[in-house]
This record gives C-alpha cells, sequence and structure tokens, in this order.
C-alpha cells in the first residue's frame, strides 16, 4: 500500500542539529525524518543541507540529554529512542587535550573523544611513543593539585605561561581513529647509554608514530629540577587520607571523554596506574623509561611515598647524576658490549622483582636443595615491653621460616614454623647505623602477626629478604628470580654505603648543585644547605660511574624497593564496620589498612581469589576468596568502578606474557573491569 504525502508528513517529524563547524559558531539545523532513518542516513542528510565542502569523516552525532555518541550508524532512530526532543550535537570527535606527562611537561594534541578511554590512552601512547600503554590511564586532578599554585599566581602581577609541546598537526590523530595495529618488529634503533635516547633514524617504535626527533628527545630526557620555592608551592599529601583522595579521579576506562564530561583542551593527567611495568627494554624505550623515571622522582619528592632519610639520599644523589649527565654537552655516542649487558641485567632485574618473571642467574649457582640456615635474631613486639631481640638458630625452606633455642636441636621440636605464603615484608634497613631488618607482617584470622628478624651484615640481609619476599609470593628460592632478587638488594645497599673522605670536601669548594632541589621540602628543612650538599656528593660516589639510563632504572629499582611501592589507596567503609578504613591495592594483594594508624590489619591476596563484583544499587565491591573468606565495602574516596577497575586491571596485566602476540585483548579488560555493569 502506497504511502500518501500526508501520512508521510504525519509519520515524519522534525529533529534539531546543531552544527560544531570549527571556527565558526554552533548553529541549528532542522531536518525531516521519520523513526526508521538509520543515523548513516540522518548525518548524510544533515551534510546535504548544510552545503560546506569540507571533510566530514570524523564527525558524529552527540546526545546531549542521554550523555552518549550515536557511533552506530546502521541503527535507526527508532532503536536509539531519539525523538523529537532530542538535542544532537553534530561535532568532531577528535578534539583537542592537553596532557600534563609524569615529567611535568605538558603536551597539546588531538584525542578521540568518542572513542573509550582504554583505547585513547592507546591511541595517546602510540603518538608518543610509549608502549604496553595498558599501564597508563587518565587522571583528572583534584582541586587541591593546582590549589597552592594558583595562590602564587594571584601574587605574582606576571601571569606564569606554561611551556607547551604541540602535537596538534601530528599526522597520526588529525585525521580518523588510528587502527590498533601491532608494534612494528622491523624496528631496531640503536640508542645512545649516557643521555638515554635514541641515537638513530628509526627511532621510535611504533613505526607511525608522528613524533620527531627533536620532539622525541624532549620526552626521553630528564627535565632540570624545579627550584625549592616551585617544590614548595606543589601539593603535598601529608596523610594516608590524602593520599586516597588524589586517586579519586582516575577516568573510566570503559567510558569515552566526553561521557565523563571532558571538554574540549581540558588539561588532565596520563599516568602509570599499574605498577608492573612489563618488558622494559632501552632499545625502544627510551621515553617510557624516562617517564617512569620523573613519575618515581616527583613520589619521592613530593612524599607521595615515604621513604627514610638514608634512602631519600640515595634518590637524590641519583637524580644530581642523572641531571649532570643530562646537561652534559660532551655525549659519548659509543659504548661497549659490557656496558649494554649491565643495562640489560638491571633492566632483568627490575622485570623480575615487578613480575617474578624468569632471569638468569648472575650469582653463584644456588644448591641442589635450596635453603637457608643460620643464626638470627628475633623480636615480636607486645605492649609494655622494650624491645629486646633475642638470638635463634633459623632455618628456611620453601615458604616457611622455622626457629630453634640453637643448632644442635635443629632436628628436634621447633620453638615455632612460619608460613610466609601471603605476608607482607618490610625492610627495616640503616646501613651506615649497621641495622638490617626484615619485619614480617603474617597474616592470621584476626589480623596480622608482627615479627622482626635481625641480620648481621649485607650478604645474610640480602639472602633472607629474598627469600621472604619470594616466600610471600608463594615462591621458593629454586625459583630463577631468587639471585637476581639477591643481587638487586645488594646493589641497593652498596648505593647506601657511606664513603666520606677528601673528595667530598674538594666537590664542595666547586658545589655546582642546589641540594634542596633534590629532596623533599620537609627533608630540606632538617639540614643546613652546606651539609645537604655534602651528604648527597657522599651518596653519589657510589653512583658516580653509572651511565644515565641505568642511573634510570637504580632510581626505579629504589623506588620499587620501598615498601609502600605500587600501592593505590582508597578510603572504604567495610560492610559491618562502623569506621573509615584504607585500602591499598597492589599488583597482587589487598590490603586493609587503619587510617588513623596507618598500620595494615590484613592482606588478601589476588592469587586466592574465587570472584569479584559489584552491587551497582548499593554501589558496594563484594570479593570472594578461599577458605570461605569474604569481604565487602563501599568506596568513599571514589567511585566504586574506580577500585574495581584497579583490581581488575591488575588481574587483566596478569595474564600478560612475552611469547603472545603485543595487540591486547581489549574485550578481556573491560569484561575483568566493568563489573557486569
Amino acid at each position: 500500500m502506497m504511502l500518501s504525502p500526508d501520512d508521510f508528513a504525519s509519520a515524519s517529524w522534525e529533529l534539531v542539529v546543531r552544527v560544531d563547524n570549527p571556527n565558526e559558531e554552533q548553529k541549528e539545523t532542522k531536518l525531516r525524518v521519520s523513526g526508521d532513518l538509520h543515523i548513516g542516513g540522518v548525518m548524510l542528510k544533515l551534510v546535504e543541507h548544510i552545503k560546506i565542502q569540507r571533510d566530514w569523516s570524523d564527525f558524529a552525532l552527540w546526545w546531549e540529554q542521554k550523555h552518549c555518541w550515536l557511533l552506530k550508524t546502521h541503527w535507526t532512530l527508532d532503536k536509539y529512542g531519539v525523538q523529537a526532543d532530542a538535542n544532537l550535537l553534530f561535532t568532531p570527535q577528535h578534539k583537542m587535550l592537553r596532557l600534563r606527562l609524569p615529567n611535568v611537561k605538558t603536551v597539546r594534541l588531538r584525542v578521540s573523544f568518542s572513542a573509550v578511554v582504554f583505547k585513547a590512552v592507546s591511541d595517546i601512547c602510540r603518538t608518543l611513543n610509549i608502549r604496553r600503554s595498558e599501564e597508563l590511564s587518565l587522571l583528572k586532578p583534584s582541586e587541591d593539585y593546582f590549589k597552592k599554585k594558583k595562590k602564587k599566581d594571584k601574587n605574582n602581577k606576571e601571569p606564569i605561561i606554561e611551556e607547551v609541546l604541540n602535537l596538534e598537526n601530528s599526522p597520526t590523530v588529525s585525521g580518523s581513529p588510528v587502527s590498533p595495529g601491532l608494534y612494528s618488529k622491523t624496528m631496531m634503533p640503536t640508542y645512545d647509554p649516557i643521555n638515554g635516547t635514541p641515537a638513530s633514524s628509526t627511532m621510535t617504535w611504533f613505526s607511525d608514530s608522528p613524533l620527531t626527533e627533536q620532539n622525541c628527545r624532549i620526552l626521553a630526557s630528564s627535565q632540570p629540577p624545579q627550584s625549592p620555592e616551585a617544590l614548595a608551592e606543589m601539593y603535598q599529601p601529608r596523610s594516608l587520607v590524602d593520599k586516597a583522595k588524589l586517586n579519586s579521579g582516575w577516568l573510566d576506562s570503559s567510558r569515552s571523554l566526553m561521557e565523563q564530561g571532558i571538554q574540549e583542551d581540558e588539561q588532565l593527567l596520563l599516568r602509570f596506574k599499574y605498577y608492573t611495568f612489563f618488558d622494559l627494554n632501552p632499545k625502544y624505550d627510551a621515553v617510557r623509561i624516562n617517564q617512569l623515571y620523573e613519575q618515581a622522582r616527583w613520589a619521592i619528592l613530593l612524599e607521595e611515598i615515604d621513604c627514610t632519610e638514608e634512602e631519600m639520599l640515595i634518590f637524590a644523589a641519583l637524580q644530581y647524576h642523572i641531571s649532570k649527565l643530562s646537561l652534559s654537552t660532551d655525549i659519548q655516542d659509543f659504548t661497549s658490549e659490557s656496558e649494554v649487558d649491565e643495562v640489560e641485567a638491571a633492566l632483568s632485574n627490575l622485570e623480575v622483582t615487578l613480575e617474578g618473571g624468569k632471569a638468569e642467574s648472575t650469582l653463584e649457582d644456588i644448591t641442589d636443595i635450596p635453603k637457608l640456615a643460620d643464626y638470627l635474631k628475633l623480636f615480636r613486639p607486645k605492649k609494655l615491653l622494650l624491645k629486646a631481640f633475642k638470638q635463634y638458630w633459623f632455618v628456611f625452606k620453601d615458604t616457611s621460616i622455622t626457629y630453634f633455642k640453637n643448632k644442635e636441636v635443629e632436628h628436634g621440636e621447633p620453638v615455632e614454623r612460619l608460613n610466609l605464603r601471603g605476608c607482607e615484608v618490610v625492610p627495616d634497613v640503616n646501613v651506615s647505623g649497621r641495622k638490617f631488618g626484615i619485619k614480617l607482617l603474617i597474616p592470621v584470622a584476626d589480623g596480622m602477626n608482627e615479627v622482626y628478624l635481625r641480620c648481621e651484615y649485607e650478604l645474610q640481609y640480602a639472602k633472607w629478604m629474598a627469600a621472604c619476599v619470594l616466600a610471600s609470593k608463594g615462591k621458593t628460592m629454586a625459583d630463577s628470580s631468587y639471585q637476581p632478587e639477591v643481587q638487586t638488594l645488594l646493589s641497593f645497599l652498596s648505593m647506601k654505603n657511606r664513603n666520606s673522605n677528601s673528595q667530598v670536601a674538594s666537590s664542595l669548594e666547586n658545589l655546582d648543585m642546589n641540594p634542596e632541589c633534590f629532596v623533599s621540602p620537609r627533608c630540606a628543612k632538617k639540614h643546613k644547605s652546606k651539609q645537604l650538599a655534602a651528604r648527597i656528593l657522599e651518596a653519589h660516589q657510589n653512583v658516580a660511574q653509572m651511565p644515565l639510563i641505568e642511573a634510570k632504572l637504580r632510581f626505579i629499582q629504589a623506588w620499587q624497593s620501598l615498601p609502600e611501592f605500587g600501592l593505590t589507596y582508597y578510603i572504604v567503609r567495610f560492610k559491618g564496620s562502623k569506621k573509615d578504613d584504607i585500602l591499598g591495592v597492589s599488583y597482587n594483594r589487598l590490603i586493609r589498612i587503619d587510617a588513623v594508624t596507618g598500620i595494615p590489619v590484613t592482606t588478601w591476596r589476588f592469587a586466592n581469589m574465587k570472584q569479584w563484583n559489584v552491587n551497582w544499587e548499593i554501589r558496594q565491591v563484594a570479593i570472594e576468596f578461599d577458605q570461605n573468606v569474604s569481604i565487602a565495602f563501599t568506596c568513599l574516596s571514589a567511585d566504586c568502578k574506580v577500585v574495581h577497575e584497579c583490581i581488575g586491571g591488575y588481574i587483566f596485566l596478569s595474564t600478560r606474557s612475552k611469547g603472545q602476540n603485543e595487540t591486547l585483548d581489549e574485550d578481556l579488560f573491560h569484561k575483568l573491569t566493568g563489573g557486569q555493569e
């Protein structure tokens, strides 16, 4: 049956669409449409009606009331539920965004506002020549982040003009969205081991990266130290609660920038969100390693992670060394094979510590039956009791420590057996004070048992500490990562050794540094400038011969050896509890922490997790573990989706392996982080 013109008019209706044409005011266009017209047909009608010759391929329809893109062009208006009262905007999918990188440098580039954030970050990292984009994400800074800086701006008559690296005309991002693609396997750039930047024309890992060599060098080079005054003006979290608030702004990886209210040319932070840095390689990762170093550096300087004064001085010495090499004009262009091998070994150790993966043994071969046995001292904290250590004969085998009154009764009944699987291992070291301690927090039914072990010297400490770290992950000393772990610990201890001699005195006379630039403001207040400089130069002697790329890797290693490394904090309320707690999320475990004292209450490991989900009605995350253990909590400092994505993201990253294709299973990521929303 044929429809008459009157019947068609009654079945059709008027749709108002605003056109967001760059450099022009938005104009309203009225179209006569029917519910069975597909979205592609609407856009075609619209372009024909506008009669402007230009490339419209990047434009799409945005539904303002529903806060969503209409990207399925084969769907009809009826299927989407679009009616005459809909406010639609015809706008480019790619818009300009300002990103502050870990090195506090701001880049301005064109980013997809219609792709989910996971995909948008992948494209951003491809543009910036950063591999393993799944480890990074976008963070919307809290008001506190710019608070102090704004105060200073008011006092200054001249506005602070921030230097921005403009990548607006990058060919990768100026047109349609980038295809996922494979990483280019043919790129084998040479690199400079002194300044850590690629030294050949084939400098980028991604064959289609738009970065010029100059821009790549900017992103791969360490920034000059900030002045103490500028440091003091930056926001510093003072408590675990403050640190938790920093994590409230992570964007939802399963939704687009536009859906999350991000405006064109807004400033976001690009940060490493997940602390599992997979397959670091100086041949391709000059930018990635530098940005990782810079994120670690700022975490230390702004006290986002706690460290001892001795550790602060090591970090200061490495920063001073890296800063000197970065500014040096006398850069060597050639390195020996042995130097390359040293860097590769450092990388291997770094990866082993984070991933627990395979690595070649660089110390003597371990015995057939992995076992440690020695006299150590033990202390169990009790109220109203002085800290008195008592000596016992300790035997470490598999993932357990057994201790006896003395060596002679080793085959008899032990005083106690400690199962370290799932425990927290915290270093308690002061090299200058000859203190080599290991703090163990062992999970029990009602919380955590606290045990302190005291070693006599460096090698003993390194062996026992490495064994404890592996045992906490359910691994024994037979694992190939044991010896590299021992070597990493010994390397870190050697950096802490103080070698006071005349060289430091002569260096002080020709002092070329402002020591307050390399330590946190709180640490700087404790010492006179000359005293601080002397201690930094003293520590610098242990790292003075390191090539630049290795120094950055050592800094990252030292960062990851800190007790709080890799913990992302959230303020939560556990089901049945009347007070707020801090939840720490790491790559392999969850930790419940007392918000007042900062002491860990209990630990749950991902290896024992059976399932987890979200009750979206009450915004509660529920997790089930082995042995009928279950927990549930609501998140108070962020949306529960943020916490859920953090947990699911780590589970997803644990599925990576070197043998698999470089292309990520994006569907698996969304399945693990989406919470069946």
